[in-house]
């Protein structure tokens, strides 16, 4: 990957110019980055508290293909296009469940956990040594703290390689071993993915839009810093400050670490409980973007306290959304076709840049 440049010629005292808006706008855009980036990247897509037990499985699509999660027998956790390799009909219909064996509902055929052909009814005789070799197709699929990555890019570098060290920032955390996934709620944004990861990229918009956010946190001492595929933004909790029914400064964890990872995953850890949650912009279509957001504690049966992060979560997010729909209708506006980076802003700059170089531009 590239390496990132300050925004700021100081010689010229000039600023950079970022994307130009047809990026945000052009439909023959997003079909490229379904390609070039979405199925070439780590994609998050599940927890492994999902699938605790052998049969436990779940499903999903990943640049709109099919996948099949689930533990085997063995205890293994595997991926698989979630596809019959006879008629190519999807396999499992269920979004999650736990099963001994998968079963087609075409012809009937069934799968072992471990994606081996178990029987294949319309082929007897000779003809099932033509088909013993049909299992199901296998996805790469590592796990970092727990968080279920695939890709389909059957050559991309390992999960630990394109991110360097986030995955050891996180370990500092001891509670997130602990962690299950306990809800994920959706919302259709009627905007561009890259539009909401622009805005969680930066905090200049914070002192406008999240009131709540920045009488919380020590905005003085906030850090944004680009890493290896990923940047962080980081504070302490305001003092004598409380989120609800919280005394954040009796808290578990008093300050709050907002990572990005390419190209559109957030994981966030808030001042208080023991709590992680985690952010997907999915692209529905160029102008159209589904918002992923779960929730991981320690139990399901939330405490006040927990239930008080995320109503305060979720404010931040509303906001948010109602900023990145304005800023798609400006998107299309003729007044413009890009706009300029603060020296502020080099997390965007990193993220743009990545952009860029997947599109081949």
């Amino acid at each position: 990957m590239a390496t990132y440049n300050p925004v700021i010629n100081k010689a010229e005292k000039t600023f950079e110019r970022s994307l130009t808006y047809d990026l945000y706008t052009d439909p023959k855009v997003y079909q490229q980055e379904l390609n070039d980036v979405f199925a070439k990247s780590w994609q998050l897509v599940g927890h492994v508290s999902q699938v605790e037990k052998a049969g436990q499985f779940f499903t999903c699509d990943v640049a709109g293909e099919p996948i099949l999660v689930t533990r085997g027998k063995d205890e293994v956790i595997r991926a698989f296009y979630n596809v019959c390799p006879h008629r190519a009909t999807k396999l499992e219909k269920a979004e999650a469940g736990t099963k001994k064996i998968f079963a087609c509902g075409y012809h009937g055929w069934t799968f072992h956990l471990d994606g081996q052909l178990n029987k294949a009814p319309n082929f007897s005789g000779e003809d099932a040594h033509c088909v013993s070799d049909r299992c199901l197709r296998s996805v790469r699929m590592e796990i970092g703290e727990g968080l279920i990555f695939v890709n389909l890019d059957d050559n991309a570098a390992p999960l630990a390689e394109v991110y360097g060290d986030f995955f050891d920032r996180l370990a500092k955390f001891p509670f997130l071993g602990e962690l299950k996934r306990i809800n994920q709620k959706t919302r259709v944004i009627k905007a561009n993915w890259k539009a909401f990861i622009d805005n969680y990229l930066e905090c200049d918009h914070c002192h406008v839009a999240h009131p709540s956010f920045i009488a919380t946190l020590d905005m003085k001492n906030y850090q944004i810093v680009t890493c290896q595929n990923y940047s962080v933004q980081a504070s302490v909790v305001k003092p004598d400050r409380k989120m609800g029914t919280t005394d954040l400064n009796e808290a578990e964890f008093q300050g709050g670490e907002f990572y990005w990872l390419w190209p559109n995953l957030m994981v966030t850890i808030y001042p208080g409980p023991a709590n992680m949650a985690t952010i997907q912009m999915v692209p529905i279509d160029h102008e159209t973007t589904l918002g992923v957001y779960t929730y991981y504690f320690r139990d399901e049966n939330l405490s006040q306290e927990e239930q008080d992060l995320v109503t305060f979560a979720e404010q931040v997010r509303a906001e948010d959304v109602e900023l990145v729909e304005l800023e798609q209708i400006g998107f299309r506006s003729r007044a413009f076709n890009q706009g300029v980076y603060s020296s502020s802003e080099k997390a965007i700059v990193q993220f743009h840049e990545m952009v860029l170089e997947a599109l081949g531009r």
